[in-house]
């Protein structure tokens, strides 16, 4: 008789949370230790985690408290809503973004749901890209009411020759399609879990195996069963479940696909 794991426990799966904001979260679950908080992610099949950059202010200290973590890989850019960050100097982000831990450059793109000073997300993401393309290294793309200007953007500054992921993915099928056409993979969070988001259904049934990814963008946006809590990484499984349910499909064959889809992306810092 084998002894080995079960095909969807912990120990026989490995996921990759591609979204989170490891300098954000509440530790105090976790006796205010960031080493805590990524075992008890490992401990649900959790193996990898993007921490995501929102300013350059915010970075030194965020690579600071990371950098121990070979399984902890970064980003760098500035949120298009962070409007009382620095700009994103070309120079500077590029010569940031050389740095052996970043991975991709973000997260970028634009917010008119928290602000609409339009002209300063245009020029922001537009400056974004050009780094990601001189570094080469995928982007991180962030879009929430303003579907059509990223778009615009995206094809106008060339952003296919580099791609990336449009992170917490909570448009239609048709604008999924149009982000593809871009050389775009589409992440789904936690909101996919969320009994009420049919049209998010529909985009994770039908999503291209290969341009899928999961996560969390914790410390928010946690998945049910723990809705309205402050997210963490180990309930990117929350999400992975999800998904493999809609796609009727086993949670280890999702963990598998997300993850190679991952790495082939991003590589390792």
């Amino acid at each position: 008789m084998s002894h080995g794991c079960a095909p969807d426990s912990p120990q026989s799966i490995m996921l990759v949370d591609s979204h989170c904001h490891l300098d954000r979260l509440d530790l105090k679950p976790f006796q205010s230790q960031l080493r805590n908080a990524l075992a008890a992610a490992e401990a649900h099949g959790v193996r990898h985690f993007l921490c995501v950059g929102i300013t350059l202010e915010d970075w030194p200290a965020m690579l600071r408290q990371v950098q121990e973590f070979a399984q902890v890989s970064t980003s760098i850019g500035v949120h298009p809503s962070a409007k009382n960050a620095r700009p994103p100097d070309f120079d500077k982000l590029r010569r940031l973004a050389e740095h052996p831990k970043v991975v991709a450059i973000g997260e970028t793109g634009l917010d008119y749901f928290h602000d609409q000073e339009k002209d300063r997300q245009h020029g922001w993401l537009r400056t974004q890209i050009a780094v990601a393309k001189a570094v080469a290294k995928p982007l991180i793309i962030h879009t929430r009411n303003a579907r059509e200007d990223t778009l615009r953007l995206l094809k106008e500054e060339r952003a296919e020759e580099i791609g990336g992921v449009i992170h917490c993915f909570s448009e239609d099928w048709d604008a999924a399609v149009r982000f593809m056409d871009l050389n775009f993979a589409i992440s789904l969070s936690g909101i996919v879990t969320f009994k009420n988001a049919k049209t998010l259904h529909e985009v994770a049934r039908r999503l291209p195996a290969d341009r899928l990814l999961v996560e969390t963008d914790s410390p928010y946006l946690a998945p049910e069963p723990h809705r309205g809590k402050s997210n963490q990484p180990a309930w990117v499984r929350h999400v992975a479940a999800a998904v493999a349910r809609l796609r009727d499909v086993p949670l280890d064959r999702i963990a598998e696909t997300t993850t190679a889809n991952y790495f082939r992306l991003f590589g390792r810092s």
